[in-house]
């Protein structure tokens, strides 16, 4: 099960790889993202998700775009999830020097899978996730000297999420403490995408992080964001801080 995350890995580069031929215009960029996941137990088979981020722009000028993410899970086993759920995406742009924000209104159905393994006498987790997305995007345009919304353009998007906590202290039961954490997502297009290619971006992630509590942890990492566009790919390299609730 440990070499799964290898695997997704070496996927995602094969992909990157592929991208990279196919365009080679690059630009990089350095942004800080905030974010806050929270999950709410109703009772033994139901739980709201809620997560809220904050993005800036290169150089963490300004605020680039927010997301607020409600969904309401199922718990179909101790280590299986099924989860429906809408988000809302403000996003900063500008058109010919005319700035102005635009929305995004997703739906979206993902599965997580939870695995639970002893790596040197340490309980590391692994999650697998699947998330599609139905997205209406809004496409900007001028009006009286501002940016507005004129139609929304619908597509939609796959992605593939893998995450591990491999706490830094030996324990039989992981409840405070220290901890590496360990993603990747990939994201491909499968309807109408945006950049005109079936593979969107990928995310690498890595982060040091401390588990205050069974119901609480905070973390701070790296990650670099490969985003391939119709004419410039984009590597993203993003300080991200979050914090994780469970009650």
């Amino acid at each position: 099960m440990i070499f799964r995350l290898p695997l997704i890995s070496f996927i995602s580069l094969f992909f990157l790889l592929l991208s990279t031929i196919a365009n080679a215009q690059t630009q990089n960029t350095f942004t800080g993202w905030g974010a806050l996941f929270s999950t709410y137990k109703l009772n033994n088979k139901f739980s709201i998700h809620f997560d809220g981020q904050a993005r800036s722009t290169d150089e963490l000028k300004d605020m680039q775009s927010y997301i607020i993410r409600p969904g309401l899970n199922y718990h179909v086993k101790d280590n299986m999830i099924a989860t429906v759920g809408y988000a809302y995406i403000g996003n900063h742009r500008s058109v010919m020097d005319v700035d102005g924000w635009i929305p995004e209104h997703r739906i979206w159905e993902q599965f997580i899978f939870n695995q639970k393994f002893t790596l040197s006498n340490r309980p590391v987790t692994l999650q697998h996730r699947f998330r599609l997305e139905q997205r209406f995007m809004g496409q900007p345009v001028i009006d009286q000297n501002e940016l507005v919304t004129d139609n929304f353009e619908f597509a939609q998007r796959l992605r593939y999420f893998a995450r591990s906590i491999f706490p830094l202290s030996e324990t039989a039961n992981f409840t405070n403490g220290a901890f590496l954490a360990l993603q990747n997502e990939i994201f491909v297009n499968i309807q109408n995408a945006p950049n005109d290619s079936f593979f969107d971006q990928n995310r690498a992630y890595l982060a040091l992080g401390w588990r205050l509590s069974p119901k609480f942890d905070i973390e701070a990492g790296y990650m670099n964001q490969y985003i391939l566009g119709k004419n410039i790919n984009t590597v993203n390299n993003i300080v991200q801080v979050a914090a994780y609730v469970r009650l």
